[in-house]
């Protein structure tokens, strides 16, 4: 195996190339003897910042205006693909259900060993701190939930599909 240096005018030469614009795979080819992946190695450790992007490329993405819906909530069971036997309550246009989670009534709270199958079973907080603790409210018949926590837990197939401004990163 050899073992590649990056000497000075190689070193120049990438820094030309991804100023140009060029990709890592273009660079290693352009260089030779060089793979791609060191190319981004070295482009890594050398700090260089991201390269001048095409004005298409660089222009903002416009996003499509959701209508505006009512706030209501529809408290009808429903059953999509996996949450087929649970019990599922569609919520529209209700605000994130991950705000509200931590409010639970102190004398609601149970610890693992006070938990019943009649209790909600919602775990809240970090299982490792002390202040760690279960729902407790009343379970729907058959789920491990209370009402709020049934919704989070069982949302539709629609909902969870990702979300925009969240994809990953090319």
């Amino acid at each position: 195996m050899t073992v590649l240096t990056w000497s000075d005018d190689r070193v120049e030469q990438l820094k030309k190339l991804w100023e140009a614009g060029l990709s890592a795979s273009q660079i290693a080819a352009e260089l030779g003897n060089v793979t791609r992946n060191a190319v981004i190695g070295k482009v890594h450790r050398l700090g260089l910042s991201g390269r001048a992007k095409s004005p298409a490329a660089a222009a903002p993405r416009q996003r499509k205006a959701r209508p505006a819906q009512p706030m209501m909530r529809v408290a009808r069971p429903v059953a999509r693909g996996n949450t087929a036997l649970a019990q599922v309550f569609e919520v529209e246009a209700e605000p994130d259900p991950v705000t509200f989670d931590n409010v639970v009534p102190m004398s609601q709270r149970l610890s693992l060993l006070e938990l019943r199958e009649s209790t909600c079973h919602w775990p809240v907080g970090d299982p490792a701190s002390p202040d760690f603790f279960f729902c407790g409210g009343k379970a729907l018949n058959g789920l491990p939930y209370c009402a709020q926590h049934s919704r989070i837990a069982y949302q539709p197939a629609a909902d969870r599909r990702r979300q925009p401004g969240k994809s990953p990163t090319r």
